[in-house]
């Protein structure tokens, strides 16, 4: 791989990861319009583990209260006045729904689903409900969340197995949906996002075990530093503008991009 590919791809999946525009979609289009080569399984692996690993950093206060929150509530046999552990099984629970999607569907589409005509249609379709969910938010700030709530958010994490979808996207969307402000539905998504990508990484490095392939240390070094600092900033600024701005920019980017893939793909 060369280096400036790497450069590129890690940027966008830094920037576009927790945004709610798609970073599957965008790491499907680069190689295909520029006619790049499959980076490979190493460095994909290498790109979600930074990713991964920038929002974990950036709520490490919060990871450690729900884990002391967690076990307490395990020691305790009990939920009341645990607020952190209320949350904390929220989360776990409403993980399971996108774990066995995850696992029932991934061949499918894998191979099925990765289109532009797909890529295209779900970037419009999500793109109008995240618009509609943007006019009907709420005031629940992320640790007043009820199960009825969380459960919601985490079932729509299976629907963004569906390329074009995006996992941040139709989080932030139906948390808004259930009543959540902006900053809580995106909160609740990147808290979401701890255990979702720590599952998917952790598969992934275990396929990346088994294959036994070549890695090429330069381009999967670089390409980790660069998503990691940019997938932070990008946590960093989007939970403050988001306060203050709706989300009506990333519903016109979602709705122009998708327009355009599929007039690329009708053309």
């Amino acid at each position: 791989m060369e280096l400036s590919h790497a450069v590129i791809l890690a940027l966008v999946q830094g920037l576009t990861e927790f945004l709610p525009i798609s970073s599957t979609a965008h790491l499907i289009l680069v190689p295909y319009i520029t006619n790049w080569p499959d980076q490979g399984l190493a460095y994909d692996v290498a790109l979600n583990t930074a990713t991964w690993l920038a929002v974990v950093i950036y709520f490490r206060r919060d990871i450690a209260s729900l884990a002391k929150g967690f076990f307490k509530s395990i020691s305790e046999r009990t939920l009341q006045g645990n607020h952190d552990g209320s949350l904390a099984w929220m989360i776990l629970v409403a993980t399971i729904p996108v774990g066995l999607a995850g696992l029932l569907a991934h061949n499918y589409v894998e191979h099925e689903l990765r289109t532009i005509w797909v890529i295209g249609a779900s970037s419009i379709v999500w793109g109008a409900v995240l618009f509609i969910a943007d006019r009907r938010q709420g005031q629940t700030e992320t640790g007043e969340i009820k199960w009825g709530a969380a459960l919601l958010v985490g079932l729509m994490q299976a629907v963004a197995l569906i390329p074009g979808t995006s996992r941040s996207g139709i989080t932030m969307t139906f948390g808004l949906f259930a009543g959540l402000s902006r900053t809580a539905a995106a909160r609740f998504s990147y808290l979401l996002a701890v255990v979702v990508g720590g599952l998917a990484g952790s598969l992934e490095a275990l396929k990346l075990f088994k294959s036994g392939v070549d890695v090429q240390t330069l381009p999967l070094a670089v390409g980790f530093i660069v998503a990691f600092v940019s997938a932070y900033l990008v946590i960093h600024y989007f939970l403050k503008l988001i306060s203050r701005l709706s989300m009506t920019p990333f519903v016109v980017y979602r709705v122009v991009l998708g327009v355009v893939l599929l007039a690329y793909a009708w053309g």
